[in-house]
């Protein structure tokens, strides 16, 4: 026997999905607080450490993620990487594709 959805599961299931989506899945961390994102005119005083590259799902299940949710995460992801390898600053290189950036790291605030 086959029965179809009653709605409250279907729209539980969607509120749930959709919550879901603006969720921010990368999160700093503490030593990340203070990394900045900045233009590549920024950093011509700084020390260049080296480059991350960050990548996201751009979709949850079927449903499309924001892209300025995108561009957060992939930014937060880059932070984490440039603390990690003792920088502070990030400059995005290139556009996002496919759910990717890569970011050049700096060392600029001594």
């Amino acid at each position: 026997m086959n029965r179809a959805p009653r709605p409250i599961a279907v729209a539980l299931m969607g509120a749930a999905l959709l919550m879901t989506a603006g969720c921010t899945f990368v999160n700093l961390t503490p030593e990340a607080q203070e990394t900045r994102v900045v233009p590549a005119d920024r950093v011509a005083d700084c020390e260049r450490l080296g480059s991350t590259t960050a990548s996201m799902a751009e979709r949850i299940g079927f449903i499309k993620r924001p892209p300025e949710r995108i561009e957060q995460e992939l930014e937060h992801a880059a932070r984490n990487a440039a603390a990690d390898m003792g920088g502070d600053t990030v400059v995005p290189r290139g556009e996002i594709s496919d759910g990717r950036r890569t970011y050049d790291v700096y060392r600029c605030l001594q």
